[in-house]
C-alpha cells in the first residue's frame, strides 16, 4: 500500500491541476474560434507588420468657412473613439496638412467599421415640420414609431392612428426600424394643408417648430426634391439657423425640418440597452438611453416642453447625421432631467448603432471622404523576424545564465518560460479573436521585455530558497519558507509593472497601447506561472533524491552555498565542514559599513590584549 502524499505534494498537484484547466481551456476557447468562428491559430498583424487601409477625410465647409486647430484635434480625438469602438485595435489617426485627417487600419475593416468612419458629420437636434414619401410628395405620415421618454415632466401618449396604408416596414425610423404610416387622406394631417396648398407665412417665425419657416419657395423646393439629389444638396453644410430639407437614411421619406435646437455635442453618453417599465421590470423591447450635459439639459427640456403641446409631425424631433435622419422620434413627456431614452422596434444591433453614432456623432465640422487606398507594411514581416529573433537571443541568454548559476535547477527557469510563452500565446490570440487585438512590433517588445520580468520572478524565489539553506533548513522546509518571502516581493515588483502598463494602456495612443497592453497581460502572467507551475515543481522536486540530498548538480548543495552572514557581526560555519575561505568571502560581502568597522574594534582590541 502507498504512503499517502504530504500535504505539500496534495497542494503540488492540485495547483498544477489548476494550471492544466487553465491552459486547456484557453486552448478550447482558440480552437472554438477555428472551427465556428473562422479566426486562426495565429494572431492578426497591426498596420505596421502587415498593412491596411488608408482612408482620407477632407473638411466640408460653408463658403468662407476656416477650419480651427482646435477643431481639427476634436475631430480626431472623435474619430479615433469610434474606431476603438468598433474593436479595432492599433488603428492611427492623424491629421494631414491644416485641414485633413487621416485614418489608417490594419487590414480590411468592416462595412460597420467604414461607416463609424464615413459617417463623420455634425449631429444635430432639429424639429421635424413636414413629413412626405419620397415617393409620392403629396403624401404625408404622422408618426416615425419611435418615441422618446424621460423620467420628469408629462405623461406619455402615442400618436394618433388614423386610417392608413404602409410604407414601409422601417420607414422614417432610421435604425430604429419601427413601422411607418402615411396618410390615405392628406387633409387628415396637421401638415398636409401645407403639402397642398402654401400657407402664408407670418413676418417671422416664432419658434423653431413654426409653420412660418416654410415658404412658399420651400414649399415648392420640397415638392419637387428627390432623396437621390441629397448628397449634391449640400445637407450637410447647412446653417444652423435656418430650416432644411433633407431625407432619412433609407431615402424612403423626406421631411423640412426647424432649425439647429440641440447641437450634438451636447451629448455626455449615449448607450444602448432593455427597456424597463415603472416597477423596473423589464419589457423584453431595446431602447436607446440619452444623456446630456448641462447646456443640453436646458435646451433639450426647452424643446420637449413645446413638442409635447404639439400634435402629428410636429410632435417629432429628427436626429440629423451627416445631413440625414437617422431617427425621428415622437415625444412622449416633458424631459427636464436631461436623460431621454428613445423607444421603437429596435433590436440590439440597430440600438447599439443609434447609441454609437449619438455618442461619437458630434464632429464639430462635417467630413468627406477624399479617397481610400490600401497601403503597404511600414515595416514588414522581416522587421517582425527581426523583433522575434531578438527575442530568442534574449531568451537564449537568459536559458544560459540560469542554468550556469543554477545548474540542474536552471531547467525549472526553462520550464516557467515555456509554461508561460504558451499561456501568453493562447490569450493574445485569443484577444485577437474575440476584441479585434492586433499585433504590432511594440507588442511583440513588450512581449521580449516580459522575459526579463518573468526571469527575476524565479531568480528572486531561487535565492530565497537558497538563503534559508544556508540558514540550516532541509530542502522542504527551505522551499516553503522561501516562498512565503518570495511571494511578497514577487507581488510587490509585478503590481508596480501591472500598474505602469495600465496608466500607460489609459494614457497612451497607437502602438504605444501595444505596448502597454502585451506587458500587462505577460505580467499577470508571471504570477500565475510562478503560483501555480514554479512552486509546485519545486515542491515536488524537493521530495526527490536528486535535489533534497543536495546534489553538487543540483544548484541546492547546502556544502556549496558556504556560511551565511547572520547579522550583528555572527557568522555561522559551513554545513558539513565545507571551504571556509569562500565562506569568509561571501560573510564579508554580506557586512555593512558599521558592522565592518565594529569587527575592525573587535580585531584591534584583541591585537592590543595580545
Amino acid at each position: 500500500m502507498a504512503a499517502p502524499r504530504s500535504t505539500p505534494a496534495r497542494k503540488a498537484w492540485r495547483s498544477l491541476s489548476w494550471l492544466a484547466v487553465i491552459i486547456a481551456g484557453l486552448i478550447g476557447l482558440n480552437l472554438a474560434g477555428v472551427l465556428w468562428q473562422g479566426s486562426g491559430w495565429a494572431p492578426k498583424l497591426a498596420l505596421d507588420l502587415e498593412g491596411g487601409t488608408q482612408i482620407i477625410l477632407a473638411p466640408q465647409l460653408e463658403s468662407g468657412q476656416q477650419v480651427s486647430s482646435e477643431q481639427l484635434d476634436q475631430a480626431v480625438a472623435i474619430i479615433r473613439q469610434r474606431v476603438d469602438a468598433s474593436g479595432v485595435a492599433e488603428a492611427e489617426v492623424n491629421t494631414q496638412g491644416a485641414q485633413n485627417i487621416v485614418v489608417s487600419i490594419p487590414g480590411t475593416p468592416d462595412q460597420e467599421t467604414l461607416d463609424r468612419i464615413e459617417s463623420s458629420a455634425k449631429l444635430e437636434f432639429r424639429p421635424v415640420l413636414q413629413i412626405a414619401a419620397a415617393t409620392d410628395p403629396t403624401m404625408t405620415t404622422e408618426d416615425s414609431g419611435e418615441s422618446v421618454e424621460g423620467d420628469s415632466g408629462g405623461t406619455e401618449t402615442e400618436g394618433e392612428e388614423e386610417p392608413a396604408a404602409s410604407v414601409s416596414p422601417s420607414a422614417g425610423t432610421g435604425e430604429g426600424g419601427g413601422a411607418v404610416s402615411t396618410e390615405a387622406e392628406p387633409s387628415a394631417s396637421p401638415s398636409a394643408s401645407a403639402a397642398d396648398e402654401v400657407v402664408e407665412p407670418s413676418p417671422s417665425p416664432t419658434d423653431a417648430s413654426d409653420l412660418a419657416w416654410i415658404t412658399a419657395e420651400l414649399q415648392e423646393e420640397f415638392t419637387n426634391f428627390e432623396c437621390s439629389q441629397l448628397d449634391e444638396s449640400g445637407a450637410n453644410v447647412a446653417p444652423a439657423g435656418e430650416p432644411l430639407i433633407t431625407c432619412d437614411d433609407t431615402g424612403q421619406l423626406k421631411y423640412i425640418l426647424g432649425p439647429v435646437e440641440v447641437s450634438g455635442e451636447d451629448i455626455a453618453d449615449a448607450s444602448h440597452g432593455m427597456v424597463a417599465n415603472a416597477q423596473g421590470v423589464s419589457t423584453g423591447q431595446w431602447g436607446v438611453n440619452i444623456v446630456f450635459d448641462s447646456e443640453g439639459t436646458e435646451q433639450f427640456g426647452e424643446v420637449t416642453t413645446r413638442l409635447y403641446s404639439l400634435t402629428g409631425v410636429q410632435n417629432q424631433f429628427a436626429i440629423v447625421l451627416d445631413g440625414r435622419v437617422i431617427s425621428a422620434p415622437t415625444t412622449n413627456a416633458v424631459i427636464t432631467n436631461g436623460k431621454p431614452q428613445i423607444t421603437g422596434n429596435f433590436t440590439q444591433e440597430t440600438a447599439k448603432t443609434l447609441a454609437d453614432q449619438l455618442k461619437f456623432g458630434a464632429l464639430p465640422i462635417g467630413f468627406e471622404v477624399q479617397s481610400t487606398e490600401t497601403i503597404s507594411a511600414t515595416l514588414g514581416e522581416s522587421q517582425l523576424w527581426s523583433g522575434l529573433i531578438a527575442g530568442f537571443i534574449g531568451l537564449g541568454l537568459v536559458v544560459v545564465y540560469s542554468l550556469f548559476q543554477y545548474r540542474t535547477l536552471g531547467f525549472v527557469t526553462v520550464a516557467s518560460l515555456m509554461v508561460a510563452a504558451v499561456i501568453t500565446y493562447l490569450v493574445i490570440n485569443l484577444l485577437s479573436w474575440r476584441e479585434g487585438y492586433r499585433l504590432s512590433l511594440a507588442g511583440v517588445a513588450g512581449l521580449i521585455v516580459a522575459i526579463g520580468i518573468i526571469a527575476d520572478s524565479f531568480i528572486v524565489y531561487f535565492e530565497r530558497i537558497k538563503d534559508e539553506l544556508r540558514d540550516g533548513r532541509a530542502l522542504g522546509s527551505a522551499v516553503e519558507a522561501g516562498w512565503k518571502r518570495a511571494i511578497r516581493t514577487v507581488l510587490a515588483s509585478d503590481t508596480v509593472n501591472f500598474l505602469a502598463a495600465s496608466i500607460l494602456f489609459l494614457l497612451a495612443i497607437g502602438n504605444v497601447r501595444g505596448f502597454a497592453l502585451t506587458l500587462g497581460i505577460t505580467t499577470l502572467i508571471d504570477l500565475v506561472v510562478v503560483a501555480l507551475f514554479t512552486h509546485p515543481v519545486l515542491q515536488l522536486l524537493a521530495k526527490t533524491r536528486f535535489f533534497g540530498e543536495g546534489h553538487p548538480l543540483s544548484g541546492l548543495d547546502p556544502r556549496a552555498l558556504g556560511a551565511v552572514y547572520r547579522g550583528r557581526a555572527t557568522f555561522r560555519e559551513p554545513l558539513g565542514g565545507g571551504k571556509r575561505a569562500g565562506s569568509s568571502r561571501e560573510a564579508a560581502r554580506r557586512q555593512t559599513i558599521a558592522e565592518r568597522k565594529a569587527a575592525a574594534d573587535v580585531a584591534g582590541s584583541k591585537g592590543k590584549e595580545s
